[in-house]
């Protein structure tokens, strides 16, 4: 028979790192995000750490992971060329924040438009000015 002890912290190992992308289609005249830029989807990636008196609970929570490794890849596999009007927040690790380590979590989001860049259609004169 495993002691109380051991239950919190096995339960706080399964329940305390998470990650979790989010996506949903949406149609191109609902949003607008510029020339040429056709939106196809809104992503959204979040990822959680626990702590247990001043012991992370490994969850890896950095801006680089939720836009770099999780946000962005999963635009791509939607068929996004790139994601514009991200947005990002990061819970500090720093200041009146380190007590939060005490009995808490850490997480950071980030979230944006997954876009189509379309381009003029072939045999189209340039426009004056461009490259």
């Amino acid at each position: 028979m495993s002691s109380f002890p051991a239950r919190v912290i096995g339960l706080a190992l399964v329940l305390g790192a998470c990650s979790a992308v989010s996506t949903v289609r949406v149609q191109p005249e609902s949003i607008n995000v510029g020339p040429k830029l056709r939106p196809i989807a809104i992503v959204h990636a979040q990822v959680s750490s626990a702590y247990l008196f001043f012991i992370p609970i490994p969850g890896n929570v950095s801006l680089d992971r939720v836009v770099n490794r999780m946000l962005l890849p999963a635009a791509k596999a939607l068929g996004a060329d790139r994601v514009v009007n991200i947005r990002v927040e990061l819970t500090p690790d720093y200041g009146v924040w380190k007590l939060r380590r005490l009995l808490g979590w850490r997480s950071a989001e980030a979230s944006g438009v997954a876009v189509v860049v379309e381009d003029d259609a072939p045999g189209t004169p340039a426009t004056p000015g461009a490259p």
